[in-house]
């Protein structure tokens, strides 16, 4: 039978040390929780940077860093722009994300020399905050039309209607409504000082650091209601834009895209004269489909693109059928005035580069020139096999009155006595019988 024994006073715990404990550990949770927090969100500043004409890529850009900042309950987010302008359903896509952050944005045309130009201006006026570095400017904001000529009735609707969104934008952030008019009406542009002057945006900074010093405190209107904005001294977190965005953007650009698009036509060409190479066939496939991508983003105008493939198929000919040049200079011209018609659109930062257009068709035009030449001489060449290529070679009859030529002795036909020894040259083939001329007698 086991008794029971009372177990000393050291061996019960204290309550007063259970306490202590206690407190000591959740003052430990308390402090790597903060420590966590500080390290994955609020209270600091991220930044993306978009220098780059406003399209689908500017928009993915865009859209991901304002609900990225959210998520991570960013006090603010700051869009660096340099944009020559892009395409109006981007922009207003961008402009309504803006306009319904749930998180601060702020727009900062950034560095000197940027520039806040066409759709650039309705981004920076949709932000919460608008900001310049100086020696940078803002506005031209004209519309172009990116789908080729229209008519002035319907120009004048869409520039009313892009005055009326401006106008509406202006109005909810607080700026200057008459100059943003001036923008979109007649090409109106402004520097950093002038605009600030205007009230077109809220600050002037040389830097980052010195912009959230004047952002601090400010009180901005965000979907959830007032929001106090306290940024000053906070450390900036830049947002990188991934290798896939990069790249899109790199062949969304007119000049390479039709520089891939030529590649691709070539390379398959080539694939398919010269079955088993591979590589020209792999190389053309993908920058093909690559110009094709591009080509969605673009203002394609498709009688440039059908010039340029017209031209291709008179290239091929004129390797298929001898036309002495006339289709050679044909498809010159034809792709020449393809590559002028390709974009269709005024806007300078949409043009095919003048330069890389006439050496893409001097290379080409030299590649098909090189081709025609070596068919034509091919073609002139005399044969060198099969029995007409004996007609003209030279034998010399042996005993038996058998003719050796070319490696072979042969049965002939000469209108003239033939003797052993004597030289002759055929002039036809006749079944298996050559028939020849005497040339000279024999030894």
């Amino acid at each position: 039978m086991l008794s029971s024994i009372p177990l000393s006073r050291s061996a019960h715990p204290d309550k007063s040390t259970n306490y202590k404990l206690g407190i000591i550990i959740l003052g430990l949770i308390a402090v790597l929780t903060m420590a966590f927090a500080s390290t994955v969100s609020g209270g600091d500043v991220a930044r993306v940077k978009v220098q780059m004409a406003i399209g689908p890529i500017a928009l993915k850009v865009i859209d991901e860093a304002v609900d990225r900042a959210f998520e991570e309950d960013r006090e603010l987010l700051i869009i660096e722009i340099d944009t020559p302008g892009g395409l109006d359903k981007s922009m207003r896509l961008i402009c309504r994300k803006l306009l319904n952050a749930d998180v601060p944005v702020a727009v900062y045309v950034a560095p000197s020399g940027a520039r806040a130009a066409s759709a650039g201006l309705f981004i920076a006026y949709a932000a919460h905050i608008a900001a310049m570095a100086p020696g940078t400017n803002i506005g031209a904001a004209h519309v172009v039309n990116m789908g080729g000529e229209i008519d002035s009735v319907m120009q004048e609707k869409v520039q009313n209607d892009a005055v009326a969104y401006i106008t509406s934008i202006a109005k909810k952030r607080g700026r200057n409504i008459e100059w943003a008019k001036l923008a979109v009406l007649e090409s109106a542009s402004i520097d950093a000082e002038a605009a600030l002057d205007s009230n077109i945006i809220d600050f002037l900074a040389k830097d980052i650091e010195e912009l959230l010093e004047q952002i601090d405190g400010r009180v901005v209107d965000l979907p959830s209601g007032p929001d106090t904005i306290f940024v000053a001294g906070e450390t900036t977190e830049e947002y990188p834009i991934g290798f896939k965005d990069r790249f899109l953007n790199i062949i969304t650009d007119p000049t390479v895209a039709f520089i891939l698009f030529n590649i691709g036509w070539l390379g398959l060409m080539i694939e398919l004269y010269n079955p088993g190479l591979i590589f020209p066939g792999v190389v053309g496939g993908i920058s093909l489909i690559l110009a094709f991508f591009a080509f969605q983003q673009l203002p394609i105008n498709y009688a440039g693109l059908a010039l340029i493939l017209f031209a291709v198929i008179l290239f091929i000919f004129e390797v298929k059928v001898q036309s002495y040049g006339v289709l050679a200079v044909g498809g010159v011209i034809s792709m020449l005035l393809g590559s002028f018609l390709l974009i269709d659109s005024p806007a300078p930062y949409l043009q095919i580069s003048l330069v890389v257009i006439i050496t893409t068709v001097a290379v080409i035009s030299a590649f098909f020139l090189f081709i025609l030449g070596f068919a034509i001489r091919a073609h002139r060449r005399k044969v060198s096999t099969g029995r007409e290529g004996i007609i003209g070679a030279e034998g010399e009859v042996r005993e038996g009155g058998m003719v050796f030529v070319e490696g072979e002795l042969w049965r002939v036909e000469c209108q003239q006595p033939l003797q052993t020894g004597d030289k002759v040259r055929v002039k036809a083939v006749d079944g298996m019988r050559l028939k020849v001329e005497k040339t000279g007698g024999g030894l």
